[in-house]
């Protein structure tokens, strides 16, 4: 039988791959000749080398795996497919998380941006975006060099074909799962043994490009796409969909005629991303540019619409960052749509403009572009293209990300059906601290809805799945006064330091500026005066008999920090960074009370832990179409229950009390058996036998 079969079988193993799909009962595949059987150099292999891939195989590493990342060219790692930025509303949130959780994007930014920019910094700190535009080629330079240095990580270049599964190992039963993971098997032949695998192929997964009416397989633009892990997944029993995205033309920024363009400026002083900086490489940050569509441009996307086959309805796009051909079809009242000429690194000239990704054939976007104001001579170095491709339905997947029916399978990134090198990053760092701590056997990192947006993003992503493009916004979080993209650290560090994935310079670090901010809260605390005695120090409080502290006063319009230096000089021996942190939590301190009391309740929920192998059509009162919620998602908990779709108040209150009757009865049966168990030893039931 030829050596690319689908499934092979070996004492119980699958060798997920290549087609045709037939099986081989007998047959020894040659390819173990190539590793021994009982050698494992890898306790954990990642595949693919993106943002997801990044962090899941640094991750993994920090949790004391010895880890592999599998990418075809060393080129590969760090590439910013789409637009050179980082973060934004929601999302640069994420960023900081995932450096709260000693993840190493957001140093990287620091080092490789070449702008900084808070956006809606005129509203509140819980809806503060930090982002940054970065320079391509720093950014994969930096990330190449951190990988290769990094502990406990090794990079092997090479193409996965398949992954090899045993599912006759009794263990794999467990937890409902199905199978096991046992090594991943490159093109080359070559099988690395290894129990955890961490997927991570972004658009790759059988992808193919869009450009007019012409149609190729590639993941990104220049690069073959992988297909042999899309029908190894669909064969495993896993369902599959399509999504789609797209990316703008490259413009040559010599052409671009920026005197009629309005700059846009990043924040002066900038803002570092990591909490371990205090400032940021870049002197001199490189400005950005505005500029708009209208009617001819509008006219041009129309009259090629029949010359775009990415535009079809049947697959689904990102909603919120949608192509100029959706905006011209959905938004028809709109005469303009705003660009953002974003320039891609210091030593380019290539200029990504924001918010024209499009598909219509290259000729029509070289004539579209040319109807924009400040682009009418440009030239076109790349036209845009859109990506279709292949993901996983992620309500297959647990909290930890790992797949429910094969254990030791891990996925991460837009195979989970998202968007965005933020998404993918923070699903990588949590797929890969998961896949690192079972190979150790030790428990599991899960985030919930409460601790930050990447536990909204799983819970989102596990509980309700996706039909189109998951991308993560400010407004998905019920708890966002108190996860703020400034207090990331407060919130993961510790619980990353108690995984045991948060290094030592880290945690110095963390507990050094969380003992300055309790100082000086205190400080605040404690000076406290009546009324009148604010009055006179020219703080405009209500005239009544309580007495505030200066932390209180934090919470009035224009009160900040610095206001009460004339009174605490001290405050002046804290930093900008501390200060302003102090300064936020005062503004929010009444609303974070208020949200502990709704998180208890949450977590309540969230302990009522559901079996994997539960029946739930055995539980009487829920309906038809709940059973059957209930049998696809496979919630692990009453929480998660009830925030699936389509879950009735009246049906999550009988599988709450089917869960507590169940766990009553437990208890009363454990008890039962130790009362027998300690009467067997005081020999009661040998008496008996004997007195009669």
């Amino acid at each position: 039988m030829a050596m690319s079969n689908l499934f092979r079988r070996r004492a119980g193993a699958l060798l997920w791959g290549h087609s045709p799909r037939t099986r081989s009962g007998l047959q020894v595949p040659r390819t173990f000749a190539t590793v021994s059987d009982s050698s494992q150099p890898y306790d954990v292999v990642v595949i693919g080398g993106g943002h997801a891939g990044s962090e899941a195989c640094t991750a993994a590493a920090r949790a004391g795996a010895r880890t592999a990342l599998v990418t075809p060219k060393l080129d590969n790692i760090g590439v910013c497919s789409c637009n050179p930025s980082f973060g934004g509303i929601g999302k640069g949130t994420m960023i900081r998380e995932i450096d709260a959780l000693d993840g190493i994007c957001a140093r990287i930014v620091d080092k490789a941006g070449v702008q900084f920019k808070t956006l809606n910094s005129r509203k509140g700190p819980a809806v503060w975006g930090p982002r940054a535009q970065i320079d391509r080629t720093l950014y994969k330079k930096h990330m190449l060099a951190e990988l290769s240095s990094y502990h406990n990580l090794s990079i092997v270049q090479g193409s996965v074909a398949d992954v090899v599964v045993d599912r006759d190992i009794a263990t794999s039963h467990d937890e409902g799962h199905q199978g096991r993971i046992t090594g991943v098997r490159l093109e080359s032949g070559e099988v690395i043994p290894t129990n955890h695998v961490v997927i991570t192929t972004g658009t790759f997964l059988g992808g193919e490009i869009h450009i007019g009416l012409d149609v190729f397989p590639s993941g990104r633009i220049g690069e073959a796409a992988t297909f042999g892990l899309s029908k190894s997944l669909r064969e495993a029993g896993f369902k599959l969909g399509r999504l789609k995205t797209g990316t703008p033309p490259r413009l040559d920024g010599k052409t671009i005629d920026r005197k009629r363009l309005e700059p846009q400026l990043g924040d002066d002083p900038p803002t570092p991303f990591s909490y371990l900086n205090d400032r940021v490489t870049v002197k001199e940050q490189l400005s950005c540019y505005s500029t708009y569509t209208n009617e001819r441009t509008h006219d041009v996307i129309r009259a090629n619409l029949d010359k775009s086959i990415h535009i079809r309805e049947t697959v689904k796009g990102p909603r919120y960052c949608p192509s100029l051909e959706s905006k011209v079809i959905r938004f028809q009242d709109k005469t303009s749509h705003i660009v953002w000429l974003e320039p891609e690194g210091f030593d380019t000239d290539v200029v990504y403009p924001n918010g024209i990704s499009m598909t219509v054939p290259a000729e029509a976007q070289e004539q579209m572009l040319k109807t924009v104001e400040g682009l009418e001579n440009v030239k076109m170095l790349q036209p845009g293209y859109g990506v279709e491709y292949d993901y996983v339905d992620p309500r297959s997947l647990r909290s930890t990300l790992e797949t429910k029916a094969i254990k030791g399978l891990y996925l991460a990134g837009q195979i989970n059906g998202t968007t965005g090198y933020e998404e993918a990053a923070a699903q990588g760092i949590i797929a890969g601290i998961n896949a690192g701590l079972s190979a150790h056997a030790k428990p599991p990192l899960i985030l919930s809805r409460a601790d930050g947006y990447i536990g909204i993003m799983i819970d989102d992503l596990t509980t309700k799945g996706v039909s189109e493009p998951y991308r993560m916004f400010t407004s998905r979080s019920e708890y966002r006064m108190s996860a703020r993209a400034d207090n990331a650290d407060i919130r993961l560090t510790h619980l990353g330091r108690t995984a045991g994935v948060i290094g030592d310079q880290r945690w110095s670090h963390f507990q050094s500026e969380v003992a300055q901010m309790d100082e000086l809260a205190s400080m605040l605390n404690e000076f406290k005066r009546s009324s009148p005695e604010w009055r006179d120090l020219g703080f405009a409080v209500n005239s009544d008999s309580l007495r505030r502290s200066a932390f209180d006063l934090l919470r009035l319009r224009g009160v900040t920090i610095d206001s009460f230096l004339p009174v605490i000089p001290l405050i002046s021996k804290f930093s900008a960074r501390v200060r302003s942190r102090i300064g936020i939590e005062g503004v929010y301190a009444p609303y974070i009370t208020q949200q502990r009391a709704s998180i208890a309740h949450f977590q309540k929920d969230e302990s009522l832990r559901l079996p994997a192998d539960l029946d739930y059509a055995s539980i009487r009162g829920l309906s038809m179409e709940e059973r059957s919620l209930l049998a696809a998602t496979r919630p692990e908990s009453v929480g998660q229950a009830r925030r699936i779709e389509g879950m009735t108040p009246s049906g999550a209150l009988r599988l709450l009390s089917y869960v507590k009757r169940e766990r009553k009865d437990r208890a009363e049966a454990k008890v039962s058996r130790e009362i027998a168990a300690r009467r067997a030893e005081m020999g009661y039931g040998r008496r008996s036998v004997e007195a009669e």
